[in-house]
């Protein structure tokens, strides 16, 4: 996990969170107000994301923000 991109440690904590909650893609993304390609993409570290667009899937994931940044 050495030298890992901050959009790749958001990608695997997103997936795994999104898992632990059983959600698809598609639930998790109407819980964001996100299109379901976004959050496909976001998953496969496709996409540099916004501070805010970070907050706005922490708040739908109930977890904070530091939360998806932290290596796990």
């Amino acid at each position: 996990m050495a030298n890992q991109t901050s959009a790749r440690i958001v990608a695997e904590n997103l997936r795994r969170l999104r898992l632990e909650r059983k959600w698809s893609q598609e639930i998790c993304a109407e819980k964001c107000g996100l299109h379901r390609t976004y959050i496909g993409a976001v998953e496969r570290g496709e996409r540099n994301i916004t501070l805010a667009t970070l907050d706005t899937i922490a708040h739908a994931l109930k977890v904070s923000a530091i939360d998806l940044l932290a290596k796990q």
